[in-house]
């Protein structure tokens, strides 16, 4: 039987670990005081990592938990992402948002019609807000 939370711990340690190497072998640090292009993600990386670690040794202490996988609940993540992938590219950032949210809706245990425009007007707003605050070039409307 295979730990869910030990699976959990592992898998945030491997993500992290390869992102950190990544930033850490093709991107300069630099110094605190003038920050390269890889110091954010490599001290992003290793919070996560000192989080996974912390996972994994709680994993030791708790009691393990059966890890099961729902194929159509990743189907539905997948297909929730490409289709905003698609749809932003294609039409709008807007659709391809409440596209994603709504699919992806239907992977959760009870489906809210209600949380789900909740959570796509939310979602829209962060993107007006990093399109107009940060100035990001976002294809919104």
């Amino acid at each position: 039987m295979t730990d869910q939370n030990l699976a959990r711990g592992v898998f945030l340690a491997a993500v992290s670990l390869a992102f950190g190497l990544g930033a850490y072998m093709h991107y300069p640090l630099g110094t605190f005081n003038r920050a390269g292009p890889g110091l954010f993600p490599l001290m992003v990386s290793s919070l996560l990592l000192v989080i996974a670690l912390a996972m994994i040794v709680r994993s030791r202490f708790v009691a393990p938990i059966a890890m099961h996988f729902s194929v159509k609940n990743i189907g539905l993540l997948m297909v929730a992402l490409c289709g905003f992938a698609t749809l932003s590219k294609l039409l709008d950032m807007a659709v391809g948002i409440t596209f994603m949210v709504f699919v992806a809706g239907f992977a959760a245990t009870s489906y809210s019609f209600k949380r789900n425009c909740i959570i796509s007007a939310s979602l829209i707003a962060v993107a007006f807000g990093f399109q107009h605050l940060l100035g990001l070039n976002l294809p919104l409307f």
